[in-house]
């Protein structure tokens, strides 16, 4: 099985921020479109690590993650092909909980 490693710290920045490539250099528009889709287009498996990040704002999170499914990944696929490793279960539901509602708005 392919599978692609990304720190969200170590790749892209350990203090990412705002929604829009307009919000900052970290924001998660850029990390979805540089970093993200690409990988998941390439990739079987994609492993994100959102461990070592100072914070995160719920744009970022909700732009970088739900933001793939207006890009037109199903949110079913990406539970099987994404995989999100933190210390933090909240971090890890409130990724989910913004690619599933992302999913019900658009099916």
């Amino acid at each position: 099985m392919n599978v692609k490693m990304i720190s969200i710290a170590k790749d892209y920045s350990d203090e990412p921020g705002g929604r829009y490539y307009t919000d900052g250099p970290h924001s998660g528009q850029r990390f979805r479109e540089e970093f993200l889709a690409p990988a998941l287009r390439n990739n079987e498996v994609v492993e994100v690590d959102i461990g070592d990040v100072l914070a995160f704002g719920s744009s970022f999170l909700e732009e970088a993650f739900g933001g793939l499914v207006r890009l037109g990944f199903a949110a079913r696929d990406l539970h099987n092909r994404l995989r999100v490793v933190s210390g933090s279960p909240t971090h890890q539901k409130r990724i989910w909980r913004y690619i599933d509602d992302a999913g019900a708005v658009v099916a």
